[in-house]
């Protein structure tokens, strides 16, 4: 994961991809902590975004299950 997830990036996604992205991200979190407790952590900014993207994720899970947003692949009923 080198760069930000988008919400329209997400969107595209099925649950089961969301719940990988969110796993990788996770782990990179944590990877990432580790390497800030250690002292061998390069770039602070990346803790942040790691941080922001899976609130992004968690975001976009919480809306399909209110009904703001629609998985891929759902048909909408009118």
């Amino acid at each position: 994961m080198a760069n930000v997830i988008r919400a329209h990036e997400l969107d595209e996604l099925n649950e089961i991809d969301l719940e990988a992205k969110l796993r990788e991200a996770k782990e990179e979190l944590f990877n990432l902590r580790f390497q800030a407790a250690t002292g061998q952590l390069e770039s602070h900014g990346r803790l942040r975004t790691v941080k922001k993207d899976i609130a992004r994720i968690y975001t976009v899970v919480r809306e399909r299950e209110l009904g703001i947003r629609t998985a891929p692949g759902a048909e909408e009923e009118n």
